[in-house]
């Protein structure tokens, strides 16, 4: 990422993200550099599972990554979110009976085929006469017949084998309870030591959520990471627009929201989430079961290949590999075969058109303005890159917003800014110096695009930028230039 190194930007050509999960099939070194190598822009640290020990040796070796190839990578923690369990059973299972009644209740001992212990009392004043009860990630689902403070009596639409301490979700109310259980605080205070790009905010379902994220990460200053709310619960859903506009980018955790959706109901909802978030100029990632055949199997399934290019036809920034690059069996093919989805997609004559279809963003600047334009000059005059001149990134995200066709090279001097922009669409981020003067910004747009072969001689750039330099939210100032022979000659000396 120095900004006099000679190694080249990869222009894989593809301008959607993989966003990769690390895990025991994926946590050395060697696979690390593998996965990189296949097509990896940002990795995943999942805090539900490892230790912090563990997590730390991670990161570390994703670091040393950047060094070896002169690229901003974004790490992501993930925080594990409250979880809500039910209690043992007498011999560590039972079978609930379809059509048979079940209860739900307080009481700690251990539990048989008609009832087992809530260890959650905040859900049993909760509860009303048909809502719904689903254990095990849906495979069991039960509706509430009555409820009080000490028992939820159910009758199993579903019936099955119960464990010990299996999931529960509660699709129909709002659970007054914190994202952040004091495991998670933890682990946040963990992510930003480490430094963290992103982290991933799970079991959202108000904006208070977020907003108890940001304050807790008030004290970090800089340092603090960019803050993404996970889509999982049908809450959620209901104030997306404000749970949008007070994160800093957002993921469709289809696994989760799945369970307490129907399943006809999700595929319509991404496609609202991905819009919503896009209109609003923040990234936005498409997660969970993706490429789920894979953990097992080196090849997916006709349908998982489809479902990979509908989220990349919806214009998502990112999408992402979950326990296939962290537990299976062939991590590295399901880089690369998520790689080959995206670029054969974003190689389809309609696949721009599929993706602009955003209206006018809410209370449109300037800067949204010229962003536009930039989309429209490299439709109508050949443009070999859009140079962005950004320090915290808010222009990129302004020209992505957009989807031009050309590369988008988006010069910072802030390292943190570089490595977030690691899940932005189109976004290839390059470190530089701090810029003084309009002439020093056209000399280095044109360095740079020169040598990350970005451009060529008689090649055309678009320059934008905001001045004064330094200043943010000031993206005023759109040029045209035009690289010329002896700028080529001086790269090469």
């Amino acid at each position: 990422m120095p900004e006099n190194s000679t190694a080249k930007l990869d222009p894989r050509g593809r301008k959607v993200k993989i966003l990769a999960t690390t895990g025991p099939a994926s946590n050395s070194p060697d696979m690390l550099r593998r996965l990189f190598r296949a097509g990896v822009d940002a990795f995943r640290v999942n805090m539900s599972h490892g230790e912090h020990a563990q997590h730390a040796e991670t990161i570390a070796a994703i670091r040393a990554l950047e060094k070896e190839f002169h690229r901003p990578i974004a790490v992501f923690c993930d925080l594990q979110g409250p979880k809500l369990r039910v209690g043992t059973f007498k011999d560590g299972k039972a079978v609930i009976r379809h059509s048979g009644h079940f209860t739900l209740d307080r009481d700690p001992q251990p539990g048989d085929e008609t009832r087992v212990c809530l260890p959650h009392p905040e859900l049993f004043g909760l509860m009303e006469k048909g809502q719904r009860l689903l254990i095990n990630d849906g495979k069991i689902r039960l509706r509430v017949i009555r409820a009080s403070d000490q028992e939820i009596l159910c009758s199993a639409e579903v019936g099955g084998v119960i464990s010990d301490r299996k999931g529960v979700n509660v699709p129909d109310v709002e659970i007054p309870i914190p994202a952040l259980t004091s495991k998670d605080r933890k682990d946040l205070a963990f992510a930003v030591e480490q430094g963290a790009d992103w982290i991933g905010l799970s079991f959202v379902q108000r904006p208070d959520d977020l907003a108890e994220a940001r304050r807790l990460m008030g004290g970090y200053g800089d340092q603090k990471p960019a803050l993404c709310a996970k889509i999982e619960k049908p809450m959620a859903v209901r104030r997306l627009d404000e749970i949008i506009e007070l994160s800093d980018g957002i993921m469709v955790a289809r696994g989760d929201l799945g369970v307490e959706l129907d399943p006809e109901d999700v595929p319509p909802l991404q496609k609202q989430i991905v819009g919503k978030t896009r209109t609003a100029g923040k990234p936005v990632i498409v997660a969970t079961q993706m490429l789920e055949s894979m953990i097992e199997s080196p090849s997916p399934t006709r349908a998982e290949v489809s479902d990979v290019a509908n989220a990349v036809y919806d214009g998502a920034d990112a999408v992402m590999l979950s326990a296939e690059t962290a537990a299976g069996d062939w991590p590295e093919e399901a880089v690369t075969i998520m790689h080959r989805i995206a670029g054969k997609v974003e190689s389809d004559p309609a696949y721009l058109g599929r993706v602009r279809f955003l209206d006018t963003p809410p209370d449109p600047t300037t800067a949204d303005a010229l962003s536009h334009a930039c989309m429209t000059i490299a439709d109508t005059v050949p443009i070999a890159a859009v140079t962005v001149f950004t320090g915290s990134g808010s222009t990129a995200r302004r020209v992505a917003r957009e989807r031009p066709s050309v590369p988008m090279l988006v010069l910072t001097p802030r390292l943190k800014t570089a490595r977030r922009l690691a899940l932005l669409w189109g976004a290839h981020a390059v470190m530089t110096r701090d810029i003084g003067s309009f002439e020093e910004m056209i000399a280095k747009g044109k360095r740079m695009a020169l040598r990350h072969g970005f451009a060529n001689s008689g090649d055309k750039l678009i320059a934008l930028a905001g001045v004064p330099f330094g200043t943010p939210g000031s993206t005023n100032l759109l040029h045209i230039v035009t690289l010329s022979g002896d700028e080529l000659e001086k790269r090469e000396t």
